[in-house]
């Protein structure tokens, strides 16, 4: 069993910056692909970046490539998401997931552990 749990949300203006982070608990981690999805208000849940097990390998959704930046410490059980440059339609709540495989998929059903997401608001 894995929990998983966010943090890092906030009201940003368009343009700034902000860092969530997932912190997880049990002993599976290391070995677990993580993905970090988000759901807009009246739209479906999208992928926005994923990182293999090790952390050698990452994949981003196109709307958000050069600008998100997915990292992990797996001596820390945490994986991060460093968002630069904001805009207004990255507003969202924000899930981290941990997929049991080590690579992953940039399918949310795919995912076996989901946390309670944050809200990320982002200001025009």
């Amino acid at each position: 069993q894995v929990q998983l749990v966010e943090s890092g949300g906030g009201l940003v203006q368009a343009g700034g910056s902000l860092r969530l982070s997932c912190q997880a608990s049990g002993r599976t981690f290391s070995s677990s692909a993580m993905g970090w999805f988000r759901r807009a208000p009246g739209k479906e849940r999208e992928f926005v970046a994923r990182i293999i097990w090790i952390g050698t390998s990452t994949y981003y959704a196109d709307s958000v490539k050069g600008r998100f930046t997915i990292s992990r410490d797996n001596a820390k059980n945490t994986v991060y998401l460093q968002m630069n440059s904001l805009k207004p339609e990255d507003t969202a709540v924000y899930y981290c997931a941990a997929n049991k495989g080590p690579t992953g998929s940039n399918y949310d059903f795919a995912y076996d552990y989901w946390g309670q997401g944050t809200q990320v608001t982002v200001s025009s």
